[in-house]
């Protein structure tokens, strides 16, 4: 294997799959357009399937419209077969569940009644596109009759598991047939599955002298179901199981129980007791398995997951680790050393980060003679490979091979103090120094949604980063208090502290860059979306002076709206809510002290509309310019995003920060 690996070092094939990834004309130094960033990515979710035959992908010649596109790895210069999802439907996702056999995610808006969304249905076909058909049967899908996929059975030639309301189904992809094999209640969800398909573990959620607990039911070797561990909600320390073994006494269970970083341990079932770690990191979160999907060594363990500046696989698999060493060598990834100072115990370290852009294998064969390979980064839009027998990598198309990314930013993982002395992680973008000179820029400070969300140093398809990076901006994407993924001390630095201290782990992001003179004082505004939404809102009435405007999207107002909607969760109630307190600005919204633009969809069914709605006419009473644009059969999520969205609220957010941000713009 090293031999073949060293040979893959030392040539690359790109040989372009048709129709896609055509290659770019030379470009000037000028920044990318909003389309550059918005329209439909040329090619996406790329899937291998078990045997190696065939290649599925969402790919969109025009921009506009996507389709479902399959190649023959034997044949790849041949025309592939090209699916359509229908006149008024998106094609979102495609999978091989079978060898000769896929499912297609399509989207489609519907309206009823008052409610206005996005609905998502499920079809089967075959690689030609002959047998095509509505996984759904006869259920009405409006009434929440969604059908997902949740395991391609891959020891059972003909037939998958679908969830429909709740219950379970063997689906025959060949002769379109179907029998519930498990019946869902009320009390119980979470269903997960053995090697072998079988249900083996469920949860129920209970109440202990007030106190919601998540309940771990384990179906035993015997064959009797039983309480093994539970979990209480206000605790915030998830005990989850994240995986059978081939022992079927033995199961891999993640937990942050009485430590700051998720691990995963070995959890002996007739013991009932964790026996061993199986996988932890210092720094960071332990996040799942990688693991074959061969029938005849399904399951075997080939990795452990872990979210570190992005998603990083630890390897136990040698061939898997070697391939994976010999690609990130064959495409050149350079790694940076990053100082840290871990943030629960103060301690000063340091680990390396892909410089850039890095490599994935994200699919293989059975027999792994084919793996797709994925190239990606902050500033590198995906590029998608097939490696053939570990020597000969074949392009199979870029994502946005219209995309000059020689203009685009430099992503860089940073960590800074908090007027408190916590240590605040953040993802720091600086503008080409070669197009926009040495500095201090003009400063966009971007706060996630969540606030339980996190940021990593991947591809941003929303534009939101290199758009304004591309154009002089420097763009920090503060990890605040209230982050998850960074350890257990900094997501609970975030409770009830919406617009206080999360706020000013904020504005102290703008104050350190402006201490280290890559920000202009003068010249920072801030743009949140969702959590931070409601965190430019925020900045928006809080008398800090740090921001010459706000732009806020799909932002909460009341946060009694929140706390209401948690309400309607038993575990949300408990886990989240308490959470929820701080500064509502809609009370404040009539003091704004700078100008302010909001965005929002017509079809969002997380925040709904009127919450931007009232802030505005409330904040149109204060004297200080309020601007807002309502996007038409937008929703909250990114998959709910129409095609040239994305350009919509990039043009408008950037001619906003232009020419009304401040005095003569930012």
């Amino acid at each position: 294997m090293k031999n073949s690996l060293r040979s893959l070092g030392l040539a690359i094939v790109m040989i372009i799959a048709a129709g896609l990834g055509a290659a770019p004309a030379a470009f000037a130094q000028t920044p990318p357009s909003a389309d550059a960033f918005g329209r439909q990515a040329a090619i996406s979710g790329v899937s291998l399937s078990p045997d190696g035959k065939h290649i599925a992908a969402i790919s969109s010649p025009d921009g506009i419209k996507s389709y479902v596109t399959i190649w023959r790895t034997d044949a790849m210069d041949q025309k592939p077969v090209i699916l359509g999802c229908g006149d008024k439907s998106d094609c979102m996702s495609v999978r091989f569940v079978k060898s000769d056999r896929i499912a297609m995610t399509v989207r489609q808006t519907y309206t009823s009644g008052s409610t206005s969304g996005h609905l998502f249905r499920t079809f089967i076909s075959d690689v030609e596109g002959k047998s095509f058909r509505d996984a759904s049967g006869e259920i009405d899908q409006n009434e929440g009759g969604f059908v997902q996929v949740v395991n391609t059975l891959p020891k059972d030639p003909n037939n998958i598991l679908v969830s429909i309301r709740g219950d379970l189904y063997k689906l025959n992809v060949y002769r379109f047939t179907k029998g519930r094999v498990y019946t869902g209640s009320d009390k119980f969800g979470g269903e997960q599955f053995d090697l072998d398909g079988e249900v083996r573990a469920r949860q129920s959620v209970d109440f202990d002298n007030g106190k919601v607990y998540i309940a771990q039911w384990i179906r035993n070797t015997n064959g009797n179901w039983e309480e093994h561990f539970r979990w209480y909600a206000a605790d915030r320390e998830p005990k989850e199981i994240v995986g059978f073994t081939s022992d079927p006494n033995l199961i891999y269970v993640q937990t942050n129980e009485g430590q700051d970083k998720v691990g995963i341990f070995l959890y002996d079932i007739n013991a009932r007791k964790i026996v061993e770690p199986a996988f932890q990191i210092p720094l960071f979160d332990a996040t799942g398995l990688r693991r074959s999907r061969a029938p005849a060594d399904f399951g075997r363990l080939l990795g452990f997951t872990y979210d570190a500046a992005t998603t990083e696989t630890y390897w136990v698999d040698g061939k898997m680790g070697s391939i994976a060493k010999g690609l990130r060598k064959a495409f050149g990834v350079n790694t940076n050393t990053v100082n840290w100072v871990d943030i629960a115990t103060g301690e000063k370290t340091r680990f390396k980060v892909a410089d850039g852009a890095d490599v994935e294998m994200t699919s293989w064969s059975d027999d792994m003679k084919y793996i797709i390979v994925v190239k990606s980064g902050s500033n590198q839009p995906p590029e998608y490979y097939l490696l053939t027998d570990g020597t000969k990598v074949t392009l199979l198309g870029k994502s946005r091979p219209w995309l000059d990314t020689s203009t685009l930013g430099d992503t860089t993982l940073v960590q800074y103090p908090a007027r408190d002395g916590l240590m605040v992680p953040g993802f720091l973008t600086k503008p080409k120094a070669s197009i926009y000179g040495p500095g201090p820029y003009p400063t966009i400070i971007l706060p996630h949604g969540g606030p339980w969300a996190r940021d990593d140093m991947g591809w941003d398809f929303s534009g939101w980063v290199q758009y304004f990076a591309a154009r002089g901006y420097v763009v920090l994407q503060p990890q605040y208090r209230g982050s998850e993924g960074w350890g257990q001390k900094l997501w609970r630095a975030g409770d009830s502290e919406w617009g206080q201290k999360m706020q000013d782990d904020m504005d102290d992001g703008a104050k350190w860059l402006i201490e280290q003179k890559v920000a202009a004082p003068d010249r920072i505004a801030m743009h949140g979306y969702s959590y931070g939404g409601y965190a430019a809102m925020a900045a928006s009435v809080r008398p800090n002076g740090i921001y010459q405007c706000a732009v806020a999207g799909a932002g909460v107002a009341e946060l009694e709206s929140f706390r209401e909607r948690n309400n309607q969760n038993r575990i949300q109630r408990e886990f989240q809510r308490p959470t929820v307190n701080g500064l509502e600005p809609l009370d404040h919204a009539g003091e704004i002290k700078i100008p302010i633009f909001l965005y929002h969809g017509d079809r969002d069914t997380n925040v709904p509309i009127e919450q931007s709605e009232r802030f505005v006419a409330a904040a149109q009473k204060s004297g200080q310019p309020v601007k807002f644009l309502k996007l038409k059969d937008m929703g909250h999520s990114g998959n709910t995003w129409m095609s040239g969205q994305i350009a919509e609220v990039l043009t408008a957010v950037d001619n906003y920060l232009r020419t009304e941000c401040g005095p003569g713009g930012l």
